[in-house]
């Protein structure tokens, strides 16, 4: 199994009203997948999520699709930096963990 946290830092505060909005449209998407298992917090500007899936093709077909395509293609407009990391893993690790390997491990996009 696949287990993917990502973080978000938003440009500014005000950017979290267009990250709920896509939020609610991934959460969507999300829920038809065959993601294993979801968690995702945040405050002020900074903003988590984890994922459990059964492959890196399940991840992918979801990444590269509908609402979240979409906000990748317009990531730009509300992010400073996204940190990605996928690793092997049969559950989801603890905040504290998660937060550390996307300090050390993750790669990183900065717009």
């Amino acid at each position: 199994m696949k287990v993917t946290i990502t973080s978000i830092k938003l440009r500014g505060p005000f950017k979290f009203f267009a990250l709920s909005s896509q939020a609610l449209k991934i959460a969507h998407q999300l829920k038809a997948t065959n993601c294993r298992e979801f968690k995702k917090r945040g405050f002020w500007t900074t903003h988590y999520t984890m994922t459990l899936w059964d492959s890196e093709e399940d991840i992918q077909q979801f990444a590269r699709s509908g609402a979240h395509r979409e906000a990748l293609k317009d990531s730009a407009k509300i992010a400073r930096e996204i940190r990605t990391y996928t690793y092997d893993a049969d559950h989801l690790p603890k905040w504290s963990t998660a937060i550390k390997l996307l300090l050390h491990k993750a790669k990183i996009t900065r717009y």
